[in-house]
């Protein structure tokens, strides 16, 4: 019984749910057809206002775009009515220019018909005018009996003998003023050159000696039998004596400048270091020697740039550099030789020939004197072979030979090259010589002059740079002088030392004297006095 009670009670409590079910859904329906109404509403005013704010827009759009055509039609019709405007005005300037063309065609068909016969009239005039130069030819020809051939010869000989007088006058006047301004102009360029050129520069000192500076540093050189100094010597080819007056100098002996300049390079190595041992020699020998190697290399490379010498072998450029360390007469021949380029430069400047050429010629004309230590020959026979190896060009070869005399200069930058050269050497304080050795070398000079035969007295002049020998005439013939000028040439260069060149004069003069009338006139005063 209870089983269905339970039965019927579920049903009934499923059918109460079903029925709430159905209220509950009915209910929520009829809210969600509300919400769709007031929905639609709503969407349908927000289309309708929406509606109008398009049409409002498009009718506004309408009406400016209605406004900017009208108006872009009346800038159109304006502008028409403008280019019409411009088109009639352009016809009536072509109408204008084919009249004016008519009128320059017809004035141009007038000209032309005037030119045609005023070329006729020449034409005809021409003729007639030959016709009377060859009627007068002939009337010539039969009153002087001469041809045209004749008369032109006549007259081109005439041309030729005035045109020479005129030339002979010039060249006379222009001989003259060159011979009467000629040393003034050459004083002029010479001042001009020493001005402009040579820079004045300190007087350099090649050192031959080094300072030992304490007694421990002499004693550790001459330690172990003065193996160290040998060692050195042996290195450097050079000798090392200390001065026995005083003990911390040590003379460097030796006639190569450069190895001069390796072994007191190397020494004040060696001091600095305090290591004097043979592995440290041997060090400081081979820096030093490079040392100097590259600094002839820089030193060439830097004259040749300054002087703007143009290209140049790298081996010639580091023989310039051995200059640097080589004096002669107590002048730096390196600076020696700048002074001269640039002298040279300036003089050929003046003159108008190649100032290149003329530096690079006084620059090289004493490069000889860098091998002249370790070669045979003059430092010119040096310098001219330098000079050919290094493919020189003939100028710069001839300035190098003739700048002591030795042969001909071929050219005017030869001449100038002795010219600075000597300008160079004669100036103030460009060579060092002491008193006592001037006065010896004057007196020199003259004792070899007054000990040839015939000679009565002699002078040295220019600062030693020339010897005048005045001979006895009765004793000494022209022959016989000029024997006698070459045996003092001969003594001179055989027992002297001298700088440059030296220039040996010889002069014989005989005066005969005879009086006119001189007799006659004792006569006559010894008769007025009787």
């Amino acid at each position: 019984m209870y089983p269905l009670v339970a039965l019927v009670m579920m049903i009934a409590g499923v059918g109460c749910g079903v029925i709430t079910s159905n209220k509950q859904t009915a209910k929520k329906l009829a809210n969600a057809k509300r919400r769709a109404r007031q929905y639609l509403d709503e969407r349908l005013a927000e289309i309708k206002s929406k509606k109008q704010q398009v049409i409002s827009q498009n009718q506004a759009r309408t009406a400016d775009y209605e406004r900017t055509i009208t108006e872009d039609l009346a800038t159109q019709i304006t502008d028409n009515q403008t280019r019409e405007t411009r088109i009639r005005q352009h016809a009536d300037y072509l109408k204008q220019l084919s009249s004016r063309i008519d009128d320059d065609e017809r004035r141009y068909n007038e000209i032309k018909d005037l030119n045609a016969k005023n070329r006729a009239f020449v034409k005809q005039t021409i003729i007639q005018a030959d016709q009377l130069v060859v009627h007068r030819h002939q009337i010539l020809n039969e009153q002087s009996q001469l041809d045209d051939n004749t008369v032109k010869q006549m007259v081109l000989d005439e041309t030729a003998q005035q045109l020479r007088r005129e030339r002979d006058i010039e060249v006379k006047y222009l001989g003259e003023s060159t011979e009467t301004y000629a040393n003034r102009i050459a004083d002029n360029v010479i001042i001009e050159a020493i001005q402009r050129g040579p820079e004045d520069v300190p007087r350099s000192h090649i050192e031959r000696n080094v300072n030992i500076p304490s007694a421990e540093i002499r004693n550790r050189l001459l330690s172990h039998d003065e193996q160290h100094l040998r060692l050195i010597e042996t290195l450097t080819g050079t000798g090392l004596i200390f001065d026995p007056d005083d003990f911390l100098t040590l003379h460097i002996v030796t006639h190569d400048p450069i190895r001069r300049e390796v072994v007191r390079r190397a020494l004040n190595a060696l001091i600095v270091s305090r290591q004097i041992n043979n592995a440290n020699i041997e060090t400081q020998v081979n820096n030093a020697r490079q040392d100097v190697n590259d600094e002839l290399r820089e030193t060439g490379e830097d004259v040749v740039l300054s002087l703007h010498l143009g290209a140049m072998h790298p081996d010639l450029m580091k023989i310039i550099g051995r200059l640097k360390f080589r004096t002669s007469y107590g002048q730096n021949v390196l600076y020696h030789s700048i002074e001269v380029a640039q002298l040279a430069g300036v003089i050929a400047s003046e003159l108008g020939l190649n100032p290149r050429l003329a530096r690079r010629a006084g620059m090289l004309h004493d490069i000889g004197k860098a091998i002249d230590h370790e070669v045979e020959g003059t430092h010119v026979e040096l310098g001219v072979k330098i000079a050919e190896t290094y493919h020189e060009e003939p100028i710069v070869v001839n300035a190098i030979a003739a700048h002591h005399g030795d042969v001909e200069p071929i050219s005017l930058i030869a001449t100038l090259i002795s010219t600075s050269d000597a300008i160079s050497g004669a100036r103030p304080g460009a060579r060092s010589e002491s008193v006592e050795e001037y006065v010896s070398r004057l007196k020199n000079l003259e004792k070899i002059a007054d000990t040839q035969p015939g000679v009565k007295e002699s002078y040295a002049i220019q600062a030693g740079r020339e010897i005048r020998i005045i001979v006895d005439p009765k004793r000494l013939n022209d022959h016989d002088m000029s024997d006698m000028t070459k045996h003092v040439q001969a003594q001179i260069e055989n027992d002297l030392t001298y700088p440059g060149k030296i220039k040996v004069t010889a002069i014989r003069k005989l005066n005969v004297i005879q009086y006119v009338g001189y007799n006659q006139k004792r006569r006559r005063y010894a008769n007025a006095t009787k």
